[in-house]
């Protein structure tokens, strides 16, 4: 049956490589006998066994260091950490090492690791709650990729398996489809459209890297979101035709690459821009892509880039407080209505 939800999609991406290819391993905290944080690994240690599923360590640095190891002498390791706060515990071994080794080595060691986590504000306080992609965006070497829907969970995976470089997957919590055992986190999966938060067919199939995709096509504000922001994103621009207002939303589902043609062409398009996402807006994503459009497409703007994002802050452990930082659909309305005049 095809996978409605991206815990599934993800499971359903990693059989299919292990089953492809013996070379791809598992590693992770609770990854095999506790079936990982949020589940995306059930069943699969039972499966194939602790040769190729592992258990390890709370150590974020033994994981990561262990797989760049095991990627440089011929496995495919993908790697769980449980929240991407978490891999500040690696930085060294991510930005120092699996991102740099290819180059020093003049081509000569290929590191197909995967490093997955989940990110994203679930009331889960300050160490738990954030979203890191922008400080990966920022290291060369490095390629980022963030499925906001079951078909590009799957395809974005199984494509990220292939590379022979390091990719870094981050999930957001809200968009799993199932909480972690014993958490406050939510699921926000039965409120979103069913037209835009696609399901995962069967079949074998990739998403390339790089590659943006139309959420919902419009003609007078482009809005680039990602994750959970871009299916906040397709909803306020629902409300925005309701008003007369046409809204393209593209996610660019992979940020390393970054399918600029497709925003430029977007932005060219509209003569607007509004970029949607969870990250704090002081140097995050937003900042980025904001700053090539401008670069890029600045004569065709017909209004200032609005950068919708997290407040800069620490997040609140207080569901009010986290609501208030965290940007909704709602202000991405307030945006789309300021852009147009």
């Amino acid at each position: 049956m095809p996978a409605v939800k991206i815990v599934d999609a993800l499971r359903q991406a990693i059989i299919e490589e292990m089953d492809r290819d013996p070379s791809v391993a598992l590693l992770g905290e609770d990854i095999a006998v506790f079936n990982g944080a949020y589940r995306v690994t059930e069943g699969l240690y039972e499966k194939y066994g602790e040769r190729r599923v592992r258990d390890t360590p709370i150590s974020e640095a033994a994981i990561v260091g262990a797989a760049i190891g095991a990627a440089m002498t011929g496995m495919r390791p993908v790697a769980e950490i449980q929240f991407n706060d978490f891999m500040t515990c690696a930085m060294d071994q991510i930005c120092n090492q699996a991102a740099k080794i290819r180059l020093m080595m003049g081509g000569q060691v290929k590191v197909p690791l995967v490093i997955r986590a989940p990110y994203g504000a679930t009331g889960r306080a300050a160490q738990h709650s954030q979203s890191l992609e922008a400080w990966f965006m920022h290291t060369p070497g490095l390629k980022v990729i963030m499925p906001a829907t079951p078909f590009d969970a799957k395809g974005l995976l199984k494509s990220a398996i292939r590379d022979d470089n390091p990719v870094l997957c981050f999930e957001h919590k809200l968009l799993y489809g199932a909480a972690s055992p014993g958490g406050k986190a939510k699921t926000a999966v039965d409120d979103l459209d069913s037209s835009t938060f696609t399901p995962a067919p069967d079949e074998e199939y990739l998403v390339p890297l790089g590659a943006a995709k139309v959420m919902k096509e419009g003609s007078d504000v482009t809005v680039v979101a990602t994750g959970y922001m871009a299916h906040q994103s397709c909803a306020a621009a629902d409300t925005a035709a309701r008003e007369g207002i046409s809204v393209e939303v593209i996610d660019p589902r992979t940020l390393v690459p970054l399918d600029l043609d497709s925003i430029l062409a977007s932005v060219k398009k509209t003569g607007r821009l509004i970029i949607a996402t969870e990250d704090v807006l002081t140097c995050g994503m937003s900042s980025e892509i904001a700053a090539l459009v401008g670069e890029n497409a600045f004569s065709y703007l017909k209004a200032p880039i609005a950068r919708v994002a997290a407040f800069p802050s620490p997040v609140p452990f207080a569901p009010a407080c986290e609501n208030d930082m965290i940007p909704n659909q709602a202000d991405i309305e307030r945006a789309i209505r300021k852009a147009i005049g």
